[in-house]
């Protein structure tokens, strides 16, 4: 049926029968024009979700941030270092106790964000609440998607290291400023150099029979304990200072102490320190990302 009378004139409906359909590949380059800024910033999607996240437990992180190193600056480092009444001896050089002390708390508190973040909220992307599936099914890449849980942890750490370092100023703490703050960056890339391995090590995790918690005992104590946190690492005997040398918590305290108080140091010791700490990052991601993807399925 012709959709004109006889005197030429459109017919109501025949518009809709001359309407032209788009093909598949004009379907196609719409999706993934649709598809291209998602892939672009990926990442910072992932780590949007991760920082709204943290509300649920906001008040957590800020009295953590503020609480913790208050309570550990009173605690063991003014109140021990009044029961010691002597200053430590750290190599050729002496200084206060809670000099020698703050910049290993610091560092020890972004280690500690780092055994939050990048454990049982990569357990519940995976297992529990499975978020990471419902991501890798959008134009995100399993790569966006891991580097968006290590922005995410990266912002938590950095609140949690400005406050720390502001702080031990505050305490007097800091008696080089002018190279002082670089205990931020340096207790970024430790909280990094330990949660990274430790995310790659949480994607591997099909089931949860309290590995987290071992750990915590078994790695994250003795690494606190015997670290040279609280004492030089070489009063240590020999047999225990081991722990110490594979520890990203000492490297970063060194690096810390030399700069609060300049602690001398080799040039090629400064390098070694951050070499070993950049290692464990850049190798952690590089493992965690290849889980990622093969549990995701790409």
């Amino acid at each position: 049926m012709s959709g004109r009378s006889e005197e030429g004139v459109p017919q109501p409906g025949a518009a809709s029968a001359v309407t032209a359909h788009p093909t598949t590949e004009e379907l196609r380059a719409e999706a993934m024009e649709w598809g291209r800024k998602p892939r672009g910033l990926g990442t910072w999607y992932v780590t949007e979700h991760m920082v709204r996240a943290m509300r649920a437990y906001g008040w957590t992180i800020v009295v953590g941030a503020l609480g913790q190193p208050i309570l550990y600056l009173l605690g063991l480092a003014v109140g021990l270092a009044a029961l010691i009444g002597a200053p430590i001896q750290d190599g050729d050089q002496t200084v206060p106790y809670l000099v020698f002390v703050a910049p290993a708390l610091l560092m020890t508190a972004a280690i500690s964000v780092a055994t939050e973040e990048f454990s049982f909220p990569v357990m519940a992307g995976f297992k529990w609440r499975r978020y990471f599936f419902g991501f890798s099914a959008s134009p995100l890449s399993p790569g966006q998607i891991a580097g968006g849980v290590v922005m995410g942890a990266s912002a938590r750490m950095f609140v949690v290291v400005v406050a720390y370092y502001a702080l031990i100023w505050i305490f007097g703490a800091v008696p080089s400023p002018a190279t002082g703050w670089l205990t931020i960056p340096i207790g970024l890339l430790a909280g990094l150099s330990f949660g990274i391995p430790y995310m790659a090590y949480a994607a591997s995790i099909t089931e949860d029979k309290g590995q987290f918690a071992l750990v915590q005992r078994f790695i994250f104590m003795p690494m606190f304990l015997f670290s040279g946190t609280f004492y030089p690492l070489d009063t240590l005997p020999l047999w225990l200072q081991w722990i110490g040398w594979i520890s990203p918590l000492w490297h970063a305290s060194e690096l810390g102490r030399m700069a609060t108080y300049g602690k001398p140091a080799d040039p090629f010791v400064v390098l070694a320190h951050v070499v070993f700490l950049l290692v464990l990052a850049v190798g952690g991601y590089i493992v965690g990302r290849r889980l990622f993807q093969r549990r995701l399925g790409e």
